[in-house]
C-alpha cells in the first residue's frame, strides 16, 4: 500500500486487515490457477446485430475469454456493475476477450445498453444452456458473476473459473468506496438513473 505508516492502533488493525486481504486475494488467485480446464460445448448466443455468434468466435484474436453471466436490465445490481465495466473494457480487452451475457434479447439488450453508454460486447444466452453449464441458473433465476475461459490451437474452449457476484463483492468497485464513508452503504441501492 501507498500509504503513510498508520498511527493509531484502529488505523494499524485496519492496515493489518487490508494487508490480510491482499494475501489472501493472492492465495485465492494462485488456487484458481490450480483448478483443471474443463471443456465445454461451443454455444451458440445472440448476438445484438440480429445474427449468432458461437462461444469460440467470441475470442476473437485472443486465447483467454472473460465472460459476465448478467441478469439483464430487471437487476438494478447489474446495471451497477454493468456501468463500472465500461471503464475496464479497453484496458480488459488488451488482455483478453470480454463479452457480457444475458438472457434478455438482443432489441432489449441494445436499447439499455444505448441508455447507459454502456461499450462493451453484449450476447444474448435466452436460447442456450451456457447460464446453466457455468452455474448460474438457479432456481430463481439466472444469477450475476463471471467465468473466464480458454481456447487452444484446435478450437475447444475450456471453463477456467467462475466467480459468483453479490453486493460487497470485488467485481464492482463501488462497494469498496462506499464502505470508505462512516455510514457504509446506509441502504443504498443502485438505481436506473442518477
Amino acid at each position: 500500500m501507498y500509504l503513510a505508516e498508520p498511527t493509531s492502533d484502529t488505523e494499524k488493525q485496519i492496515r493489518a486487515i487490508e494487508n490480510e486481504i491482499s494475501e489472501k486475494k493472492k492465495v485465492l488467485a494462485e488456487l484458481r490457477k490450480k483448478l483443471k480446464p474443463r471443456p465445454v460445448q461451443d454455444f451458440v448466443f445472440e448476438d445484438r446485430e440480429g445474427g449468432t455468434v458461437t462461444l469460440s468466435e467470441l475470442f476473437g484474436d485472443s486465447k483467454e475469454l472473460i465472460m459476465i453471466s448478467n441478469m439483464g436490465k430487471s437487476c438494478r445490481y447489474c446495471t451497477l456493475w454493468g456501468d463500472n465495466y465500461n471503464g475496464l473494457v479497453k484496458p480488459l480487452n488488451d488482455r483478453a476477450a470480454f463479452v457480457v451475457a444475458s438472457p434478455d434479447d438482443p432489441d432489449t439488450q441494445n436499447e439499455f445498453a444505448a441508455s447507459r453508454g454502456w461499450n462493451f460486447r453484449m450476447v444474448s444466452h435466452r436460447n442456450n444452456a451456457w447460464a446453466n453449464e457455468m452455474g448460474f441458473s438457479h432456481e430463481t433465476g439466472v444469477h450475476p458473476g463471471v467465468a473466464s475461459f480458454v481456447k487452444n490451437d484446435g478450437g475447444q474452449v475450456y471453463a477456467i473459473a467462475t466467480a459468483g457476484f453479490g453486493p460487497g463483492d470485488n467485481f464492482c468497485n463501488m462497494w469498496d468506496f462506499i464502505d470508505l464513508l462512516p455510514a457504509g452503504v446506509n441502504d443504498w441501492v443502485p438505481k436506473y438513473e442518477y
